[in-house]
């Protein structure tokens, strides 16, 4: 895992996640489990709300062996077979990280489903998945965590959520390349600017977190229609060194941005991206939709 290094001695001093509970959904392999294992390092405590207790047949990873290389790399894990879409599963999930670890101090909306079909291509049932994963299991894990982030705000614990999802960016040109996926996307990005407001005199930090370029994942090279090109994306290690920037960071004065990658980097002193390019050159890299 990538170690943010930086010439700058005050974000060199700023806090870790150590002894801190994330819970978050999804992360059983890609940027999840990257953003995991980076507050693993540090010594954080991981829930983790997935689907896949058993091995998919085309993606590697479950949420047992995300376990296993979080607690490698310094954390304690605690997974969970269940899905975001469900009230139960969601509720056993916020229930079983204060039972196990007593508190909860952050929360990462990371469960997403992506279909990139226009809209008289795309299947209705298709379209409800991304609504129910996106939309709905955003607003429902950060809704029913509220009350853990409050206690834990109360008791001084820095408290963020962080939801993997784009600017809200409303040129034409992108509901109009995908209009059910953008829907969806904006969805869980309005989650973020309804809370940041809703929270903001509590203490309790929300922001979202998207790419600059392209990340190579299992997940997007496996898309239906096609993948992305290895050679125009950068590392998940990027997007993890981002998201722990953010929850490092102080909930009071960061809150209700739409950070890229970069953009999180750049305010703690990163200005060289080139080791998450693996060797790429950067004139090869490719933005990420939304931007």
């Amino acid at each position: 895992m990538t170690t943010i290094t930086s010439g700058d001695a005050a974000s060199a001093r700023r806090p870790g996640l150590a002894g801190r509970t994330l819970l978050m959904s999804g992360g059983s392999r890609g940027i999840g489990l990257a953003i995991a294992k980076r507050a693993a390092v540090d010594g954080a405590n991981i829930v983790m709300l997935a689907k896949t207790g058993e091995p998919h047949p085309k993606l590697p990873g479950t949420v047992f062996s995300a376990a296993e290389q979080i607690e490698a790399a310094g954390g304690r894990a605690l997974p969970i077979v269940g899905d975001v879409r469900r009230d139960d599963d969601v509720a056993r999930a916020v229930r079983q990280a204060l039972e196990t670890f007593g508190r909860i101090d952050i929360v990462v909306n990371n469960a997403s489903a992506i279909d990139l079909s226009r809209t008289d291509q795309i299947d209705m049932k298709r379209y409800d998945l991304m609504q129910d994963i996106n939309a709905r299991g955003t607003f429902l894990l950060s809704k029913l965590a509220l009350p853990a982030l409050r206690e834990a705000a109360r008791g001084g614990s820095p408290a963020h959520i962080l939801t993997l999802s784009p600017p809200l960016n409303l040129e034409p040109k992108w509901a109009g390349a995908h209009l059910a996926y953008t829907m969806a996307k904006y969805a869980m990005s309005l989650v973020t600017l309804g809370l940041a407001e809703e929270l903001k005199e509590e203490g309790i930090a929300a922001n979202s977190l998207w790419p600059q370029t392209l990340i190579d994942t299992a997940a997007i090279r496996n898309l239906p229609h096609g993948g992305v090109n290895p050679g125009a994306s950068r590392s998940p290690d990027i997007v993890a060194d981002a998201a722990h920037a953010i929850l490092t960071s102080d909930p009071r004065t960061t809150t209700g941005h739409f950070f890229t990658d970069e953009e999180a980097l750049r305010r703690v002193g990163v200005t060289d991206f080139s080791r998450y390019s693996l060797g790429k050159p950067e004139e090869a890299l490719e933005r990420d939709i939304f931007l």
